[in-house]
């Protein structure tokens, strides 16, 4: 490390309660955004919420109805999709605003991405929820209402429905995240490229098991979940391998 680096380095460390107190700014400015893409997003939430529905309703029989039980729960069910929803706009901010509470930690030369780092985060974050209601979401929908015959009728519950839906899209959207994360990793030493490659069929194991924990026990769907995600994995290998690099040549300068 360099002397200027160094003195770079001490300028940028803070105490306990600075921390703290710029932890404090960086929650408030995100709920700030949650707040505001909520409300946004209040005014449309029975719209957003039939088009995160659409998966199953178009699955539902023809004599099939949504059905709510209490007297709160449609009010409460479309005061959830309004969160989420402003969670999905304010995402941006979020993740800028959490890049922004690490940065003291980087040198200054690479707070220059930071914006990169944010635009990456909700990038995948998005993509991923995508893939989850495009591609898994119908398949898991389609598997259950199969059970439905002429004497048994499917009548979902509105709330525990969007339950299903919300529950998949998070984990998909966190499942995009892995490159991102792994090279962070790697850019800290805490993993590394070789350790990664030698855990390559652990990794498939666990993706298959994965897969067929969320989607139907048939074999085309769970492939169909299975590859994307181990070639999320493979990415995330060599992300993991540019952030190990990335340290070492910072180590030797």
């Amino acid at each position: 490390m360099s002397s200027e680096e160094a003195r770079n380095t001490e300028e940028v460390r803070l105490p306990l309660s600075e921390h703290l107190e710029e932890l404090r700014t960086r929650l408030i400015r995100s709920l700030i955004a949650l707040a505001v893409g909520t409300g946004l997003c209040y005014n449309w939430a029975e719209g957003i919420f039939k088009e995160l529905l659409r998966p199953l309703i178009i699955n539902l029989p023809g004599n099939s109805r949504l059905i709510f039980t209490e007297l709160t729960e449609a009010f409460l069910t479309y005061f959830k999709v309004a969160i989420f929803g402003g969670f999905v706009l304010a995402s941006p901010v979020i993740f800028y605003q959490l890049w922004k509470f690490v940065s003291p930690g980087l040198y200054r030369k690479e707070r220059k991405v930071i914006l990169a780092g944010a635009v990456l985060s909700t990038t995948g974050f998005l993509a991923g929820m995508a893939f989850g209601y495009f591609v898994a979401i119908p398949q898991v929908f389609s598997f259950f209402l199969s059970f439905g015959r002429s004497l048994i009728v499917p009548m979902p519950s509105m709330k525990e429905s969007l339950s299903i839906i919300l529950r998949l899209l998070l984990i998909f959207g966190v499942m995009f995240e892995l490159p991102l994360i792994m090279y962070l990793l790697g850019r800290a030493g805490i993993l590394t490229p070789p350790l990664l490659r030698k855990g390559r069929k652990m990794a498939v194991v666990g993706i298959l098991l994965l897969a067929a924990v969320l989607t139907p026990p048939d074999v085309v769907s769970q492939v169909l979940i299975a590859i994307p995600l181990y070639a999320l994995f493979e990415v995330g290998i060599l992300l993991c391998d540019l952030g190990a690099r990335g340290r070492k040549d910072q180590a030797h300068t």
